[in-house]
């Protein structure tokens, strides 16, 4: 009866946390910055590493929210990379060419609509044409990635003052500056990383708590399905792709206040966007994403080249710690994931009940006559 009970027990367990989203990448970022602190502690147990990654990562971050949703709904998006230097480039040209109070928030509007534009144009091909997203987006990349590059005349444009602006202190400021702890000055926490959970909440609630989100897994599930359901297929892959130009626009703004300078080939960060959004579990056959994985992940992929460097091993090896680590997580997911985690364990513990069968009597720590007596 104790076995018994001990075994519905670990059922109940490993049940409830395959349910958990998110959770098994969670624990190798746990893992994987545990490991760090242990090989690079000078660097890694001082906050301002953690402060450079809450920087860093948020525009990547953005990227893969709106990502994830598209691979959910069965489709890809390749374009993204030149819609952050697009907005980039729409932010400091109005920063450059209007009045330096009011020019940054009329950039602002101009670089999402920018990032709209491109959304919907590859929703109309992708939805109304029939045009395969792949294709679609990946003519997009390349054409509006000229179009900026045309534009700024192959030219990079600093937004002189610009840290002065409230917009600035706003959007991508730093909070708690200056402060002590630890006996060390607080670097700030970057704004950013604010803004960028926020958008990941908002965005969680979009998939898992809205109509919308319901149809965009419906569709990647099976668009046929979906249409027989009641849902405006193409409508709703317009809306996406627009969804999706409307964050990346988002992330150029905030990459480009950060740095102060607008460059054409910004943004260029599509690979490392795209395994942030597997590795944190999004099906790449569509029906399933996960927001909260994409969270995890993207921290984990925008964390192991600083990592890796900081351990002062041979930059050779970044490439194969950071695939070593992917995998590891890919791996650890399929096995979380839909119940495979209990029948795991219910595999090892019916391995171990017939190894102990398979012992004599006589090899076992107690003898069954001595037990009698």
């Amino acid at each position: 009866m104790t076995t018994q009970s001990s075994t519905n027990r670990l059922r109940s367990l490993t049940a409830s946390l395959s349910k958990v989203e998110g959770l098994p990448i969670a624990l190798v970022l746990v893992v994987v910055f545990v490991a760090f602190m242990i090989t690079a502690p000078t660097v890694f147990l001082k906050p301002g590493i953690y402060m450079s990654f809450f920087e860093t990562i948020p525009p990547m971050l953005i990227c893969g929210l709106g990502l994830t949703l598209v691979i959910t709904a069965g489709e890809i998006d390749l374009s993204f990379p030149a819609v952050v230097a697009l907005s980039g480039l729409a932010l400091a040209w109005s920063y450059r060419n209007l009045d330096p109070i009011w020019g940054p928030y009329v950039g602002i509007v101009v670089a999402l609509a920018a990032g709209a534009l491109v959304g919907y144009t590859n929703g109309i091909l992708v939805a109304r044409l029939g045009v395969p997203s792949i294709m679609a987006t990946l003519a997009a990349q390349f054409f509006w990635y000229g179009i900026t590059i045309l534009l700024a005349g192959g030219l990079q444009v600093a937004l002189v003052g610009i840290k002065d602006h409230f917009l600035h202190e706003l959007l991508v400021g730093r909070l708690f500056r200056g402060q002590v702890i630890g006996g060390q000055n607080f670097p700030g926490l970057p704004v950013q990383a604010l803004w960028a959970t926020a958008l990941a909440v908002l965005m969680w609630f979009i998939l898992n708590r809205h109509t919308f989100g319901e149809a965009v897994s419906f569709i990647g599930d099976n668009a046929d399905v979906a249409r027989v359901m009641g849902i405006n297929v193409e409508r709703t892959r317009v809306q996406l792709f627009t969804l999706q130009g409307v964050m990346a626009a988002i992330a150029g703004i905030l990459l480009t206040l950060d740095i102060g300078v607008f460059y054409p080939t910004q943004g260029n960060y599509l690979l490392p966007v795209m395994a942030g959004v597997f590795v944190g579990g999004t099906s790449i056959a569509g029906g399933a994403g996960s927001i909260v994985g994409t969270y995890f992940g993207m921290y984990i992929i925008g964390s192991l080249e600083a990592g890796v460097v900081a351990t002062t091993i041979s930059g050779y090896w970044v490439r194969v710690v950071e695939g070593a680590v992917m995998a590891g997580v890919v791996v650890l997911n399929a096995i979380m994931g839909e119940g495979r985690l209990a029948a795991l364990s219910e595999r090892f513990r019916h391995w171990s009940t017939r190894e102990q069968r398979s012992i004599p009597a006589h090899m076992t720590m107690e003898k069954p006559d001595e037990v009698l007596k």
